[in-house]
């Protein structure tokens, strides 16, 4: 008799906890609910099958109160979870279009990076070309201004040889028309 007035005590008094969530997903402040159902025994002696009856009803009632509120909990999770997913999905693909982008801008600097890496050993080879050249070119130059002096000094000695030539060939032509008006002259007196 006495475990079944345990339980006829338990069944008088039942507390329930639960936690409710708001809609970021916290969880708020728990929550009691009691439920007090009366004994029987407790009422006096007749009419107690009726308020029997009420006291499972309510047991009942408080029994679907507290389900509906589990399943409004489960409903509140899932759509937590959902949204959560939702963000992470969301992060995931900013995070994939980001990396596309990265891609793309060492990509587009790749091509630029290594015309600009020959471009500067192209050069760097025609300095390497050009310091000889630069020497042969003075070296040369040197050699040029001295030819061209030597040779401005032979066409000056040619165009005094030239002068002196056209002198002489003059006074020479001078010389034998004078000669020749002299014999002339002497031919004339002859007749």
């Amino acid at each position: 008799m006495a475990g079944s007035e345990e339980e006829e005590k338990e069944r008088i008094s039942t507390s329930v906890d639960y936690c409710s969530t708001d809609q970021r997903g916290e969880v708020d402040q728990p929550m009691q609910m009691v439920l007090r159902v009366k004994h029987p025994s407790s009422l006096g002696g007749g009419g107690g099958g009726g308020e029997e009856e009420a006291g499972e009803a309510s047991s009942r009632s408080a029994l679907s109160v507290f389900k509906a509120k589990e399943e409004q909990i489960e409903r509140k999770k899932m759509e937590v979870r959902e949204k959560v997913f939702a963000q992470l999905g969301r992060v995931e693909e900013e995070s994939k279009r980001l990396a596309f982008i990265r891609q793309e801008l060492e990509g587009m600097a790749d091509p630029t990076r290594k015309e600009v890496e020959v471009i500067r050993k192209r050069i760097d080879v025609v300095n390497r070309q050009l310091k000889p050249l630069g020497k042969t070119c003075v070296k040369k130059e040197k050699e040029y201004k001295e030819i061209l002096e030597a040779y401005n000094e032979k066409n000056k000695e040619k165009a005094l040889l030239v002068n002196r030539l056209i002198e002489l060939v003059s006074e020479s032509e001078r010389m034998r028309m004078k000669k020749l008006e002299e014999l002339n002259k002497t031919v004339d007196s002859l007749y």
